[in-house]
């Protein structure tokens, strides 16, 4: 692939992105659904049927992989900064059992449910040769999945990260997304591919091994680095180099797991000194280019799998019966979590709705999906509008429970010693 074609493909892709989310913005939507969007109206669905020679030679195949690795750099770098802005409670253990709570139920009902329509897709969207159970199990874990980064935007888009419902939305999100990567492994292992159970077992121990080293060895290291070399919250450029190179290891280690780069992203920044000044210096180096350049590759690279067959007859109607299905699911598991650790019934709602949104996971997901056999592209396509569709009804339904903005009260953070 030349330069020339990735530079191209820059622009053509951070265009369609910005003017999608600022057509979005006029209608009350945070600018990552646009930038989801624009990866649809990129595929063959759009500009695929409406020019079909240059859409060809513009996003050939083989000229893929640049876009790929920067994309996934830019969600590494995103992660990052999201899991250092998670802060501790008061009160972490009600926190952490408020999580699970709201975790487990958000993966239960969804996967069941993703069960009990299987029966009904699998004669039509399986492709040959795949077992019902394979597909089965496949298609619960798709509609368990929640979408940290996708969450993590709209979060902030409105000042919300560090409300009770938003820490709990997070937190609750990384219990999701292990039960959810852990049941796509098991899934992999059913169709005899990748690593098999040896894989799933990796898996398992890999992520207790790793969760023990970053905050029992790592953490410590960090923060006393950081205390010696940075007591003003500014790291000099070798600390700088220190964070990267550590945010890359760990990010490489959970790809190496099967769990994406992005968890390990997650993890790093949470096992670092809760400290606003690092906080902030951080993500005025990070954020812009990992969201304003970086993030919408990823989309655009999703789009670009989808297929135009998905939205005639009765792909229609498959569709608009898994959208259903994963917003009641998502809604009633998050909320009804919530409401058992004790949240009000308006945070309880909120919580729901944010666990809805899927956006860049569930794309991961899909995405595995459709490279290991399990789905076709009418069904990746359909699980793409899904995933599209829940995460923009996200905003509207947290406006309805809570409002744009957070109460003051609710945004205070202290910083840790």
């Amino acid at each position: 692939m030349s330069v020339t074609t990735l530079l191209l493909q820059l622009v053509v892709i951070l265009t369609t992105a910005r003017l999608c989310g600022w057509v979005l913005r006029h209608v009350g939507q945070p600018s990552v659904v646009g930038e989801m969007a624009a990866g649809l109206m990129l595929g063959p669905a759009v500009m695929g049927l409406l020019f079909p020679s240059l859409h060809a030679q513009l996003f050939a195949k083989e000229s893929l992989q640049g876009l790929s690795s920067l994309a996934t750099v830019g969600l590494v770098l995103f992660m990052f900064v999201v899991g250092l802005e998670l802060r501790a409670t008061r009160n972490m253990r009600a926190q952490l059992q408020a999580a699970g709570a709201v975790g487990v139920l958000s993966v239960l009902v969804p996967l069941v449910l993703g069960l009990a329509i299987s029966p009904a897709l699998h004669p039509t969207l399986a492709p040959a040769g795949v077992g019902f159970w394979p597909f089965a199990l496949f298609m619960a874990a798709a509609l368990s999945i929640t979408a940290f980064p996708v969450m993590a935007r709209i979060l902030k888009d409105r000042g919300m990260t560090r409300t009770p419902f938003g820490q709990l939305s997070l937190s609750a999100a990384a219990v999701v997304d292990v039960f959810a990567w852990i049941l796509l492994a098991f899934v992999v292992a059913l169709v005899g591919t990748s690593d098999g159970y040896a894989g799933l077992i990796r898996i398992t121990v890999g992520v207790v091994v790793m969760l023990t080293v970053l905050f029992l060895g790592l953490k410590p290291a960090f923060a006393w680095l950081l205390r010696v070399k940075a007591p003003d919250g500014e790291p000099s450029t070798t600390l700088m180099a220190a964070l990267m190179i550590g945010l890359l290891v760990t990010a490489l280690l959970t790809e190496w797991l099967h769990l994406h780069a992005v968890f390990g992203a997650f993890l790093f920044g949470a096992c670092l000194p809760r400290d606003d000044r690092l906080l902030r210096s951080l993500s005025e180096r990070i954020e812009p280019i990992s969201i304003v350049v970086l993030m919408p590759l990823f989309f655009a690279l999703a789009g670009l799998g989808t297929t135009a067959n998905a939205f005639s007859g009765a792909s229609l109607g498959a569709m608009l019966l898994i959208v259903g299905v994963a917003t009641v699911g998502k809604i009633a598991g998050g909320a009804a979590g919530a409401r058992i650790a004790g949240y009000s019934w308006r945070d309880s709602l909120a919580t729901g709705s944010l666990m809805n949104a899927r956006g860049l996971m569930e794309l991961i997901v899909i995405k595995i999906g459709l490279d290991v056999g399990l789905i076709g592209p009418e069904l990746f396509t359909m699980l793409l509008v899904m995933a599209l569709a829940t995460t923009a009804m996200t905003g509207p339904l947290m406006t309805l429970c809570v409002g744009r903005k957070p109460k003051p009260a609710e945004t205070a953070v202290h910083a840790e010693p």
